[in-house]
Parts: C-alpha cells; structure tokens; sequence
C-alpha cells in the first residue's frame, strides 16, 4: 500500500515527463508564433512523424546497434528528417501566405496536418506499431513502495538540458536575437537588412527537431506508436503555450510542465478517463481569467 508521499512522488515524476512531451511540442507553437503569428496545427503531426522515423530507423539498425547508441541515433536521425519536414512545409505551404489574411495561413496548416497524418495513415494501414528498445524500464532509484526508473531520470534531464539550451540560444546568439527582432518588428528587420526569410526557416527547423525529440522519447517511454497520436498532443501543447502565454518560450517550457503536473493529479484524484477533459478545462478557465497566459504580454495593435 503507497503511502501519501509515495503518490504525490509518483504523480510528480509521471507529471513531469508527461509535462515535457507537452513543453517540447509547444515550444515549437511558441516560436512560430511569436514570428509570424501563425497556429501551426500540423505541429503535432510534426511530433507525431518524428515517432514513426525514430521507429523506422531503429528497426533498421537495431541489429547492429541496439540499446542507448541505437535510440539516440534513431533520435537524431528524426531530429534531421522532421527539421527538412518544418523547413519544407514553411516554404512551400507557408511562405507563399505570409502576407494573406491571418486566416488563410491557419487554414493551411489545418490542411498541412490532414496530409500528413493521412500520409502516414495509409502507410501504416491504421495499425499501432510497437517500439522495442531493448531498454529495462523498470529499473531505477527505489523509494518505499515505487520505483523511479532510469528511463524516466534520463527523459526528464534530456528535456531540461534541451530547454535551457534553446533559452541561451534565443537570449545569446545573434541568431536567437535576429528572432527577438522580427518578432517585434518584421518590416523594420527586412529594412535593416536581416533575411527574414532565413530565420523564419530556421525557426521552424528548430522547433520541429524538438518535437521530433519528444517524439522519439514517447517511442522508449510508451512502446507504441500511432498516426493519430500528434493530434491529442497538439492540443495539449497548444494548451500548455496558452497557459505560459502564447508567444513566449519560458512560458511554453512552464506551461508544459505545469500541465504536465496539474493533468498527473487530476487524473489520480478523478480516473483516467477525465484526463482530457481536465486538461481544456484548465485551458478555459485561463482564457476566462488570464488570456494573455502567465507570462504573457498584452499586446496593443496600433491603427
């Protein structure tokens, strides 16, 4: 029988990793929009292809290298392929739109999702595909009555070391600072002669490659994977960016997180299957109370 602490150490540790998936995928919510205001909904499905590459390269090298080596290759190879994925679906289904109505670009990425969910969809028949990685997932650090495993120390450590890296690269590089810029004033940074283009395009690389990371650490953590797996986690992703303040990437890293923690208990306190519901309900009650999010700015628009 758990004792109190044992279960509040337990949700904690479930929270946390559920609350990193959450954070890597809205980072990438975060940046995009903080640039060109754009809800990219295919994010999710960014996330999700990242899983099905993770599991394709795998199963090819496992039987040469299998274990840690063979899973953190896997992982950068879908860092690479999902990266070329973000950059191409910015060029050729963004780009052309930048200009257009708000509208017409979310509309696009709404379609950008259909194609590549159904893509893998038909190239999967549907069916859940089982990960294998040859990693003990019942082995760790014992306390009481529960078992924090080494799997669960190493995807929380990894996502911790991913967000303190992507926040240095924003504040300390001239690439995270021509980011800043055109997030503030887009006309004035063509102007000054920064190649908006570019950065746009790297920005998108960037956040696909984390989601492709957070999905190659679902692949370990779950065993199974699914085509239509990025759509629950885009909504939540786009849940935990609201909730740290849509725009702002400390504040996607602590609305994951956060939401990560808030959905681990709730789900003890009232079944699994509220999970979800508890979830938008938090999203709701923010957008009621806070809009802008918790460490969102308001933003006046100038006529």
């Amino acid at each position: 029988m758990f004792s109190i602490w044992e279960i509040i150490l337990l949700q904690v540790v479930n929270g946390l990793i559920l609350g990193s998936f959450y954070a890597l995928v809205a980072l990438g919510y975060s940046m995009v929009y903080g640039i060109i205001k754009l809800l990219n909904f295919a994010h999710g499905d960014i996330y999700m292809t990242g899983a099905f590459i993770c599991f394709t390269v795998f199963g090819f090298i496992s039987s040469v290298i299998g274990g840690v080596p063979g899973v953190v290759l896997a992982v950068i190879a879908a860092m690479m392929f999902c990266a070329a994925l973000g950059f191409l679906v910015q060029r050729f289904a963004y780009k052309p739109l930048f200009d257009a109505p708000r509208l017409s670009l979310l509309i696009t990425a709404i379609g950008v999702s259909l194609v590549v969910s159904n893509t893998v969809m038909v190239q999967t028949n549907s069916q859940f595909l089982f990960f294998i990685s040859g990693l003990d997932n019942t082995v760790g650090f014992g306390f009481g009555e529960i078992t924090i495993t080494y799997v669960q120390i190493v995807l929380i450590i990894t996502t911790v070391g991913l967000m303190i890296g992507l926040y240095r690269f924003i504040n300390h590089t001239m690439w995270g600072k021509a980011m800043r810029a055109i997030a503030s004033d887009m006309d004035t940074c063509r102007l000054m002669g920064i190649n908006v283009n570019t950065v746009i395009g790297i920005t998108f690389m960037i956040g696909s490659s984390l989601a492709a990371v957070a999905g190659g650490m679902a692949c370990v953590y779950y065993g199974n994977i699914h085509f239509s797996m990025g759509y629950i986690i885009g909504m939540k992703a786009f849940t935990s960016a609201v909730i740290g303040g849509i725009g702002s990437i400390p504040g996607a890293m602590l609305g994951g997180l956060l939401l990560g923690l808030l959905e681990a208990g709730g789900t003890h306190l009232f079944g699994s299957a509220w999970k979800d519901v508890f979830a938008f309900i938090i999203l709701i009650v923010m957008l009621i109370f806070k809009p802008t999010g918790l460490l969102g700015k308001t933003e006046i628009e100038r006529m």
